[in-house]
């Protein structure tokens, strides 16, 4: 019976005879034990299993719970509680009670939206107001569905963005018709799923006797409103306010905090057990948050008595040498590398230790945030170094030139195949000794009216219209140039292609072509692409700070790539560790790189929590776009409390890309681990003052 391994606090919260429970359970003090045995609690109490429903935030969660009811019970009673996500369990209902469900991604209905919104024209102008476009309200409508509860969408819109109360009407008719177009053809999204769920717990008695919560604290306006509905005659609900870490996903943290009152007769039980962290790790946690605002009170008792490591503080002279000597650090640990964790803030962060991690052969794996390897910019500088090697990898050439405006798949594909054919069978000799015989290069279009499939090559493009560009005389006679929908901007990313490719013959070090490839016309292109989309606002404006700052974020890239390719002398093994090896670094075995959100509820032996530097942890952009002090602390808490044994936390004083100073992060000065002196005076201040 799982009861019986419960101590004292767990045991009364799993056997409790009041109607509403909610369980304080901070972390490490065993809330999953708690949620078993109050399941095993209901079935020796004669509840049936399709009596209970269990709503967790991961489908994984709820598998491994019901998993260890099965060890108790039998797996035939087990697979009858009614266990998932919220999501998870409104589609099984919705379907079980016959509606019609056709469940769509969010980029699918999003692009009904677009539809719907791009046959509306916005005659009232106001100055120095643009309407927002088309993918950004669908995302502030999917907002408000998780987070309003009374007014209609209009009204809303006016009330939290009055600067476009003149487009309201207009935002508000796109998504009724939007919704009555969902509806005729049986669309939902996740959103869709709970409000539809939510109308049957209204009218129907699901039979449910008790309904299981797990991360209370995490339950958006939506979800809480959900529970409500189904009226369940029992209500256990487990969460800790101080690892309440989503509200930029529409968590509501006043929902746990509320509980109380919501419910008078409710019984508040805390776990203060921690069986998970060491006492001076669970110290320097509770001296930190215990600068957040007490919702209920707590105090953690550590169970472990074994010596212990005090929590250390690491610091540098500069970014790169943070990331340097971590690697090393780790390296040189005792600790299994499947037991150490790097948790990050930023995913800039990430690279810089993925990357130091790389160059010592340490395998890891990556959670949450994307990984080097997996950015664009670190993309595209192998693929134009693949192709140097390679010419015959046409996805490469196609990823590359799809950079080019004005130029898809389609059209990148019809280009690589024209240079092949003007160089017989190479891209290269198609490219600076082409066969000038050969006027048409390109193939001709397959014709197929049912398939939509037309030929519209009628005729080839004239190639004096790019004789203004200042190309090269050799490269202006390539009939390449006579594709008849290659434009200016088109033909010119060319040109830099073909420039790029002859400054590499004969170049033998790899880290002389990384150099080369990152600091050309061409990948110059590539990197203004990359950044003008990332500063593209919602609105269709440029932020042009926005994009210096990931102007800057790409240098830093190339500069890791440069360092990476330092020890190798030969292109194949420096692009065989890099590209195919790559893939080490985001599964299988190794060190676990962690983003603050994707480690919550996760445990290691030993861990590095990076960048604690004021403005990147906590991350004080986020905060001015709607986040928190008392959310970024937060994270901070679920950061240090995923450590068992050892915890380092890691700082450095300057970035020599951006030429920066840093401040220590204002949690370390909290920790103790920096006296407090005139910059922290004047964080707190500035945070008193915003």
């Amino acid at each position: 019976m799982p009861l019986s391994r419960l101590n004292a606090e767990q045991y009364a919260a799993a056997t409790s005879s009041y109607s509403q429970n909610l369980i304080i359970a901070s972390a490490g003090t065993g809330k999953t034990s708690t949620i078993v045995g109050r399941i095993g609690y209901l079935l020796k109490s004669g509840i049936k299993p399709h009596e209970i429903l269990l709503l967790t935030f991961t489908n994984k969660a709820a598998a491994e719970m019901v998993e260890r009811i099965a060890q108790y019970f039998g797996k035939e009673i087990a697979s009858k509680i009614d266990a998932g996500t919220f999501h998870a369990v409104s589609y099984r209902w919705l379907k079980k009670l016959e509606q019609r469900v056709v469940l769509k991604q969010q980029r699918e209905l999003k692009t009904l939206f677009r539809s719907v919104f791009e046959k509306r024209s916005f005659i009232n102008v106001v100055a120095d107001i643009s309407p927002y476009g088309g993918n950004y309200l669908y995302d502030i409508y999917s907002f408000y569905q998780n987070t309003e509860l009374e007014r209609d969408f209009e009204n809303w819109i006016i009330e939290k963005y009055p600067e476009h109360d003149s487009f309201a009407m207009i935002y508000g008719d796109i998504v009724d018709e939007f919704e009555a177009l969902k509806k005729e053809y049986g669309f939902v999204n996740f959103n869709d799923l709970l409000l539809n769920f939510r109308d049957i717990c209204k009218t129907k008695n699901l039979g449910y006797k008790e309904v299981l919560v797990d991360e209370y604290q995490d339950t958006n306006a939506l979800q809480g409103t959900l529970i409500d509905a189904m009226k369940p005659p029992s209500l256990f609900c487990v969460g800790d306010y101080d690892q309440s870490i989503y509200a930029f996903n529409g968590a509501d943290i006043s929902i746990i905090g509320s509980f109380a009152t919501k419910f008078p007769n409710a019984k508040v039980h805390t776990l203060t057990k921690n069986y998970r962290s060491t006492l001076p790790i669970l110290s320097l946690a509770m001296r930190v948050i215990e600068h957040n605002e007490r919702i209920y009170p707590k105090k953690l008792e550590v169970t472990r008595v074994q010596p212990s490591q005090s929590p250390k503080l690491l610091t540098y002279d500069e970014l790169f040498d943070q990331y340097h000597a971590m690697a090393a650090q780790i390296r040189d640990s005792q600790t299994p590398k499947e037991e150490i964790a790097v948790i990050f803030r930023n995913n800039s962060s990430a690279d810089g230790i993925e990357v130091g991690l790389r160059e010592l052969g340490i395998p890891c794996k990556r959670k949450g945030g994307t990984s080097f390897f997996d950015s664009k910019e670190v993309k595209a500088i192998l693929d134009l170094y693949t192709l140097l090697v390679n010419e015959a990898d046409m996805m490469a050439f196609i990823h590359l030139v799809e950079f080019a405006k004005g130029i898809g798949t389609a059209m990148a594909k019809e280009i690589y195949i024209a240079l092949k054919t003007l160089g017989h069978g190479s891209i290269f000799y198609g490219l600076y000794a082409p066969d000038v015989s050969i006027l048409n290069p390109f193939e001709k279009r397959k014709v197929s009216y049912q398939l939509g499939l037309f030929d519209d090559f009628i005729e080839l493009g004239a190639i004096g219209k790019f004789a203004k560009l200042g190309f090269e005389e050799k490269f202006m006679k390539n009939n390449i140039l006579k594709h008849p929908k290659l434009t200016k901007d088109g033909a010119s990313f060319l040109h830099d292609f073909y420039l790029l490719y002859r400054d590499l013959k004969g170049v033998k070090q790899p880290r002389t072509i990384v150099n080369k490839i990152a600091t050309s016309s061409l990948f110059k292109h590539i990197a203004d692409v990359l950044a003008t989309k990332r500063a593209t606002l919602k609105d269709g404006s440029i932020d042009e700070k926005q994009k210096a700052e990931s102007l800057t974020k790409i240098v830093r890239k190339t500069l890791l790539l440069e360092e990476l390719s330092k020890p190798y002398t030969e292109h194949e093994r420096f692009l065989n560790a890099m590209i195919l090896g790559s893939s080490d670094l985001t599964q299988g075995e190794g060190v676990n790189l962690l983003s603050v959100h994707a480690s919550k509820g996760l445990e290691y032996k030993e861990v590095y929590v990076v960048d604690l530097m004021d403005g990147r942890f906590p991350n004080r952009k986020l905060m001015q776009r709607g986040g928190s002090l008392d959310e970024e602390r937060r994270l901070f808490y679920v950061a240090v409390t995923r450590a068992k044994d050892i915890l380092y936390l890691s700082f450095a004083k300057y970035d020599k890309v951006k030429k920066a100073n840093f401040i220590p992060s204002q949690f370390l000065y909290e920790a103790g681990l920096v006296p407090k002196d005139e910059a922290y005076r004047a964080l707190v201040l500035k945070d008193i003052l915003d």
